[in-house]
């Protein structure tokens, strides 16, 4: 059972490690040293939060502290764990040097200019910085079968939770309340954590896209906006609910309406070779059409795996960003009004070979949920 364990999780870092030294190849790297924690992880498959992976054409390595050398060992098979000296830069530089290293890559995106500035000066000159930015996320935008079930477990676990959440919402609860035994019914059913900080907003504060849960009581007759998302394997969910608590208003249901219908348009928009831009069109035309544009700032959605915010990007931006199968993404207009509240309505989607499969499985009607 544990060889077996060992060559399914080697497999798919071997692949990956393939084709990113592939790229290296073609830049002209002799090694790459990744640092940023997402990557070191899709990578390796090594999920302790201290630890660098250094990648030639020949050698995989994955230098950590001793805290983590017996999981690194089971966790990332398919490298050679470094146990690194208190001094991580003057070990890196004899390695280096060892290995004749003459460009080492770094990920410029995720190295501060103090970590670069001390690499810099323990490193020889004769060893050439270079930066890179991407290559390892843009290799994860496409999830193999393995992480596509991962999501797809971690979006089934989150949408049991809520729906169990629901069927407890009442006035008078606060939203914190609310937030914490979402948050506790998720982990209760296996998820490693929650994605993302969870947000519930309510009445006027529902119109805070990214609104914290505070100790306001929730009352009857107003929105209620639930983010919420599961880890799973490392692997994220992330999915939104507006309902509201009591009766809804004619208005409550009109604004409603608008962003389900852009967020429907923009589904049926999805398949591959469609840019992020278009999806987001598609999202946006609607809300314009209704009046309602200039209360729509942020983007459509995003793609999501080890990370809950990754490409692609479902924006006006990504005019060059183009979906194929196996990304996975959100779809998420809102509608928000300050002062009164707002609506956002999230799917999380997997492309496929002729559209989308939508992995939410909340209904998106309009929910009276308690009060009266």
């Amino acid at each position: 059972m544990a060889l077996t364990v060992t060559v399914e999780r080697a497999a798919p870092t071997a692949r990956r490690l393939e084709r990113l030294r592939q790229r290296m190849a073609a830049e002209g790297l002799d090694a790459l040293w990744v640092a940023a924690p997402a990557n070191r992880r899709y990578l390796s498959g090594f999920s302790g939060s201290s630890g660098w992976l250094l990648i030639t054409s020949q050698v995989a390595e994955l230098w950590t502290d001793f805290r983590y050398l017996e999981q690194a060992a089971q966790e990332a098979p398919g490298f050679a764990v470094v146990r690194h000296e208190p001094q991580l830069y003057p070990h890196l530089a004899r390695r280096l040097e060892e290995l004749g290293v003459r460009r080492l890559g770094f990920e410029a995106e995720h190295v501060r200019y103090g970590e670069w500035q001390r690499m810099r000066a323990a490193l020889p000159e004769s060893v050439e910085l270079v930066g890179i930015g991407g290559w390892v996320e843009q290799l994860r935008r496409i999830k193999d079968a393995a992480e596509r079930a991962a999501i797809r477990e971690a979006a089934r676990i989150a949408d049991e939770a809520l729906l169990e959440v629901l069927a407890g919402l009442r006035p008078g609860l606060t939203e914190r309340e609310v937030a914490l035994r979402l948050e506790f019914a998720m982990r209760r059913r296996g998820a490693a954590a929650a994605a993302f900080d969870l947000i519930v907003v309510s009445g006027p504060r529902s119109a805070l896209p990214h609104g914290q849960p505070g100790p306001h009581p929730i009352e009857a007759g107003q929105f209620v906006t639930l983010d919420y998302g599961a880890v799973v394997d490392g692997y994220c969910s992330d999915c939104t609910r507006t309902v509201v608590v009591g009766r809804a208003t004619p208005r409550h249901r009109e604004v409603y309406a608008v962003v389900l219908e852009a967020q429907r348009r923009a589904l049926a928009a999805i398949r591959p070779g469609v840019t992020g831009a278009e999806v987001d069109r598609a999202a946006r035309q609607v809300i314009e059409e209704a009046g309602y544009g200039d209360r729509f700032g942020h983007a459509t959605g995003h793609g999501v795996g080890l990370e809950v915010h990754e490409g692609p990007r479902l924006s006006a931006l990504a005019e060059e960003e183009r979906l194929e199968p196996g990304m996975v993404v959100t779809v998420e207009p809102g509608i928000y009004i300050p002062g009164w509240g707002g609506v956002r309505i999230e799917d999380l989607v997997v492309v496929t070979d002729d559209g989308a499969e939508v992995l939410t499985r909340v209904s998106k009607e309009l929910l009276e949920i308690g009060g009266a």
